[in-house]
Order: structure tokens, then sequence, then C-alpha cells
């Protein structure tokens, strides 16, 4: 803070300052072992059971049994077998949506280790994105409001661990991130100020004196 403050000592009127993070942060309580759980409930089968801990690419899968898998992260991004669209894809096109109805209800099941019921979230990603590019997933999951991570790798002895199966990590992310506005001469310094992340964008474009597009999502922040 004290650097920061010797930054905008060194500015001239003209200048805004923007400190933007896209989510905050919160306490890790565990990892959820994601294709450990889809194997317990019949939606994976492995050949055999890794004898030490492996990423899912180093696993014995058959995938003529498995409908759908799972990838680790702040949240899981699940992948349905789809048969046309995956090389071993068993799960016909007429029951797609049925299947992945059946998947997101039992996912909102999930207990801790405790048997509390998990504030879970589950999404497709049509819900969440007008336009969805690239590979993405059938099902976006976040487990526990944020405190739980999914962990993506198998050989566990059990669905839930202590820590991040990858690294060293204590951390989540928060859903709610950073902004700060700053201008010398106070016309940007005002406090308690509701943004979303589509704001900042055509906030930048306001203060550069630059046009707006009117088709632009978002608004402009603290005008």
């Amino acid at each position: 803070d004290f650097e920061i403050g010797e930054i905008t000592r060194l500015l001239d009127d003209d200048t805004t300052v923007f400190v933007v993070s896209d989510h905050g942060a919160k306490k890790m309580d565990g990892a959820f072992c994601i294709n450990e759980w889809l194997i317990q409930e019949g939606w994976m089968n492995i050949n055999e059971k890794p004898s030490e801990v492996v990423e899912l690419k180093g696993a014995k899968i058959d995938w003529t049994k498995t409908k759908a898998w799972g990838w680790g992260g702040y949240y899981a991004r699940i992948f349905l077998n789809l048969k046309g669209r995956e090389p071993n894809g068993i799960i016909e096109q007429k029951d797609f949506e049925n299947e992945r109805k059946q998947l997101a209800q039992a996912l909102m099941e999930i207990r801790d280790p405790d048997g509390r019921k998990m504030r879970m979230k589950v999404y497709t990603p049509e819900e969440l994105y007008p336009v969805c590019r690239g590979d993405y997933p059938d099902l976006m999951v976040y487990f526990d409001d944020l405190y739980w991570r999914s962990a993506g790798t198998l050989g566990h002895e059990s669905i839930y661990l202590p820590e991040n199966d990858t690294g060293p990590d204590d951390a989540m992310h928060a859903q709610d991130g950073l902004f700060l506005m700053y201008s010398k001469d106070g016309t940007y310094n005002q406090k308690k100020k509701k943004a979303e992340i589509i704001d900042i964008a055509p906030t930048v474009l306001q203060v550069m004196d630059q046009t707006v597009p009117h088709d632009i999502e978002g608004k402009t922040i603290g005008m």
C-alpha cells in the first residue's frame, strides 16, 4: 500500500489509477476428488485402480463403460462421453440432456466428510455465457460455496483431501474481486461503489475520452 501511495503522488492530475482483480480469495477447506466420486457413483469405470496418485491421462479408464469424467481446479469441469464428439463416446445424442440433468442432480446432493450437505452450484456453460467457444465442459461445478476445490487426480483412498492434490495451495478463489479507481482531483474517489467485471472496459474507455460502443456489455463506473 505504501509503494502504491508513493506512485500516486508522482502522477499528474490527468491520470486515473485502476486496481482490478477478476476474483478474490478465501480459505480452502479441502479438495473433492471429482473422478473418484464419478467412479463411486458409477459414471466412470476403470480397469485397474492406480497404485499411486495419477492424473486422468495416466489412469486405465474403461471408456466403453464411462459416461463422464472431470478436470480439477477451483471448480470442476465435467465432460460427458458423447458419441460422435468423443473418440470413444457411448452416450447417444438423444440421451445427452437427460444424462446431463441426472448428473447435475446427483452433484447437487454431495456432502462433506461430516455428512453435511455442501452448498453446491452446478451450471451448464450455456447458462452462464452468451457464446460458448473452444472445448467447453458440459457442466461447471462449484463445491460448497467455493470453500472446496476440485481434485482431478485418481488413486486416492478417499474422495476428500485435506489439501490440494497438485501442490501447495491453501486458498480458494472468492466470488468478489477487488476494484479501486483513483484520481487526484477526487472525481473517481467514491466509496462503496458496486461494480461488475464487465463494467471495467467501458469505464476505461470513457476515462480515456474514447467512444464507448453502444452495444458493449457493462456500464461506466463513478461517472
